[in-house]
Order: C-alpha cells, then structure tokens, then sequence
C-alpha cells in the first residue's frame, strides 16, 4: 500500500510539474516583454524576504508532522486530534506573527533595494506578504493529505489552481500590464484553493471535526517541544544560508542583476521541482516506513533512494551545463546570460544539494533533531561572512561560492555522520565511499555526453533540441550498464515492472467496460 501511494503521488506531481512549466515559460516570457527585468529582480527579492519571515513557522510543523506518522500508520483517530488541533492553533499564531512581522518590515523595504526606481513598491510587497499569509490558516488540514500518503489530491487541486491562475495573469500582464492586478489574481486563487482543499478533507476525513476534550500526553508534548526547539535553530541556519541571496544580490550589486540569476534559478528549479515529485512524494512514505519498520530495513530502502537522487540529480547537473546557456540565448536573448563560471557554481551547489537529500530524509523522519541544531547557523555564519567579503571581489559569483564554501564545511559532514551513527548504527565511511563512487562516474558522464555535444556547432533550435537528446540518452544508458546489476537497482526496476502492470491491467479493464 505504501508503495501504490508513493507511486500514485508521483505520477500526480509529475503531471502538475509538466503542465505548470510549459505555463511558467510561458508567463516568464510575457512576464519579461511586459513588466521588464527590474519587477522580475523584485519578484525574486520579496520572495526571499518573505521567506525570511516564514522562519516564525520554523519547526513547528515539521515536528507536529513527524508526530503524526506513527498515530496515523495505527490510525489512532484520537491522538490524531489532538494533533491536529495543536497543529490548527500553533499555524493560527504563525500567521499573525508573520502579519505582524511583514507589515513592521515595509518602511525599510528601501534598504534592499540598489539602483531601482521602480514604483508601488509597498503595495506590491503588501500584497506578496498576504499570498503569504493565507495560506497558513488552512496548512494544518492540507498537510494532514500529505502524511496520510494523500498528497496527490493535494497536487491535483494546486495544479488546477496554477493552470487557472497562471492563464489569468499571462492575460493580465499581456493587455494591462498592471503588475499589481497581477498579484491580486494570485491573493484570490491562493485563498480559494485553501478553502476547497480543507472542504475536501473534511469530507474524507470526518472524524478530524469531532470536538476534541483530551490533552496531549506528557511524553509526546516535551518530544514536540524538544523537536521544535531544534528545528527553529536549522531552519533559521537554512534560510540565511539558501533564503539571502537575492538580498545580498540586491544590495550590493543590483535589482535587475536578481532578475537575471532569477531565469537561470527559474531553469534550476524546474528541474529540481520534477525530483522533488517523486522525492517529496517517497518523503511520508519513508516517514511510514520508519516509525514501523526495522533498521535494516530502512538502510536498504535508503540505499535505493540515495542511488536513484544521484541518477536524477546527476542527470539534471549535465542537462543543465550544457544546455541552459543556448537555451536562454535562443529563449530571450544573448544579454540574459551570467558567466560560465557562475553557472558551473550553481551545479555544484544543485548536485551536492540534491545528493545529500537521501540522507537528510531518513534524519529528518527518523526526528533527528535535536543533535545537530546549532550546525546550520554555523553554516548561516560562514555563509553570510563568506558571501558579503566575495560579491565585493567576485560580484555575483562571490555570492554562490560562499555558499559553497558554507555547505562543504557543516552540512556535508555533520547529517550523514548522525545518521549512520543515531539512525543505522554504522560507520559513515560507508557514506563516503559511495559518494566519491558517484562522483567520479557522474562527473565521468558528464566529460563524455559533453564531448559528444561538442560536435554540434550551430545555434538553432534544432541544434539544441539535439542536444538536449544526448543529454537525456547517454547519461541514462551510462547509468544502466553500470548499475543493471545492483541490488538498488533492480529494486526499482520491480516497481517500475509493477508500474507497467497496473497500467496495462487498468487498460485492459477500461476497454472491456467499453465493449
């Protein structure tokens, strides 16, 4: 059953990140044509703003939700609610801290803002600040599909949401050019999905409406509050590390230079969105699995996971070094693009980020909390002393490379440790041996799929499009005649075996109902 569900939120995150990045190519460009770099800069700033004050949230849901697994694998309805309500009121709070702390925020909103003279500016990040808000009345109810292994309901209306949203404002944008009527659509969409997704699982789930007289139990209570007070420290680490660095690009360079690492982010992000559908997907799965099963059993799940981060991650690293800049040159134009340089940081970063997922899941489902919480705002320091002396020498660069040069030093060292110390009960050695095994094939693969693109010299459409089928053919046979044999792997060709029986037995059902 975990398995089927893991497969059936796939399948449904895939399809909603399909539709919504040929959308988003489509809105960025109008986006662009209309509005300009500058708003494109300040769409990405007040977003990592805002981000920042989303940080009154740290750790209070994910720890309220690591709670849950194990209530809702042995479908203790009453434990549940009380959770639940819990749940509702801590994000009751959240979102007037967050109120509070956005309006308090605006009279200095000049202070991030480098050589721009864009208008409206308060309006526009009052208007970001209740996008954001919103959504946090109705997060205890959606967040409880997601742990129930539901979360395809959850894409399913979010991909409705973004296909009716986004058409709106590619409309808007093209024949007002009104970026504030723009953000408006946005506000009411955001708010209507919120409400229908809470009908929805009310409707599903009608005990979660049963009047709640109990209290939580001591022991889960301080585990909670201990949790908590270990995730606000690294979530707080996380944003000053991944969340600054439109601000700090701002800042000290410009607001049109954040619009335009903001098209390459947009390509980055695409990429990272579809492994996220399968990765975000397996995420309560795998909380599942460990709240019920042995270590062994986890490991071997884990080593699956870790093989298949590395193919896709890898995978995504070569198709975007090599053909991120023709696109952008042939999408908008030659005068959107950053230095080679930059891009090859960003990869790094993408890939080291991306591999390290496998391993931050297990710690983060198995609540591994508590042992390295000050970890990430000793990253957060590195990162932000590293960023601010780098950009003023190495511009945008600088900025990138002392995130590197901050995730290198804590995280990549300190997550795989407590795991397989805490968590396996073995020796992270282990780890790093498989790490460096990907490596070398990855980077490997990398050297020959671009030394095959390299006999390409025009700069067409065609050429690209043919680039863009050697990226996807030769790293995935590569990966198959190497790994054919493992374990992990025929792991996942089982699934996919099952995948394609389901599918088939389906089709042979929906014919005969049709004869």
């Amino acid at each position: 059953m975990r398995i089927k569900n893991s497969i059936i939120n796939i399948f449904a995150g895939l399809g909603n990140q399909i539709v919504i990045t040929l959308l988003s190519f489509i809105s960025r460009t109008v986006f662009i044509n209309s509005l300009g770099i500058e708003y494109l800069g300040l769409n990405g700033l007040l977003t990592n703003i805002l981000s920042m004050l989303t940080l009154a949230e740290a750790g209070i849901g994910a720890s309220i939700i690591y709670s849950l697994y194990k209530p809702v694998a042995e479908n203790d309805q009453e434990k549940i609610n009380v959770l639940m309500k819990l749940y509702k009121k801590a994000y009751f709070i959240i979102a007037l801290i967050v109120l509070l702390l956005g309006l308090s925020l605006m009279p200095f909103l000049g202070f991030f803002i480098k050589d721009s003279n864009l208008e409206n500016v308060n309006t526009i990040y009052f208007l970001f600040l209740l996008n954001t808000v919103a959504p946090y009345f109705y997060l205890h109810k959606t967040s409880f599909l997601n742990v129930s292994q539901k979360s395809y309901i959850v894409t399913g209306a979010y991909t409705i949401s973004s296909i009716i949203s986004t058409c709106l404002k590619i409309g808007i944008l093209y024949f007002t050019k009104n970026y504030i009527l723009y953000l408006v659509i946005d506000s009411i969409v955001t708010i209507t999905t919120s409400v229908a997704l809470t009908y929805v699982v009310n409707k599903m789930y009608p005990f979660l409406k049963n009047k709640v007289l109990n209290k939580l139990d001591f022991e889960t209570k301080n585990k909670i509050i201990k949790n908590i007070k270990a995730i606000v420290l690294q979530n707080i680490g996380n944003y000053l590390v991944i969340g600054t660095d439109n601000i700090i690009i701002s800042s000290f360079i410009s607001v049109a230079a954040v619009g335009l690492y903001s098209n390459y982010n947009l390509l980055i992000e695409i990429c990272r969105n579809f492994t996220y559908q399968i990765f975000n997907n397996m995420y309560h799965s795998i909380g599942n699995l460990v709240a019920i099963e042995n270590v062994e059993r986890i490991y071997s799940i884990y080593k699956v996971y870790m093989m298949l981060n590395f193919w896709l991650y890898s995978f995504f690293s070569i198709l975007l070094l090599i053909v991120i800049e023709p696109f952008i040159k042939i999408w908008i134009g030659s005068e959107y693009l950053m230095s080679k340089g930059v891009l090859i940081i960003l990869m790094i970063i993408f890939y080291e980020r991306g591999l390290r997922n496998a391993i931050t899941t297990v710690k983060t489902t198995a609540g591994v909390f508590h042992e390295d919480r000050y970890a990430p705002l000793c990253q957060a320091v590195i990162n932000l002393i590293a960023s601010i002396i780098l950009v003023k020498y190495l511009g945008i660069a600088g900025v990138f490379i002392g995130t590197l040069i901050s995730v290198l030093l804590v995280p990549f060292w300190t997550t795989p440790y407590l795991v397989f110390t805490k968590v396996f009960n073995k020796s992270v050695n282990i780890y790093y041996l498989k790490y460096v095994y990907y490596l070398i094939i990855g980077i490997g693969t990398y050297f020959l799929t671009n030394f095959i693109c390299g006999f390409i010299f025009l700069n067409d459409i065609y050429s690209l499009l043919l680039k863009l089928i050697i990226c996807i053919v030769v790293p995935n046979l590569v990966y198959i005649f190497i790994f054919y044999k493992s374990e992990e792997f025929k792991y996942l060709l089982d699934i996919l075996k099952n995948i394609i029986g389901l599918l088939l037995e389906r089709n042979r059902a929906n014919k005969k109902l049709m004869m």
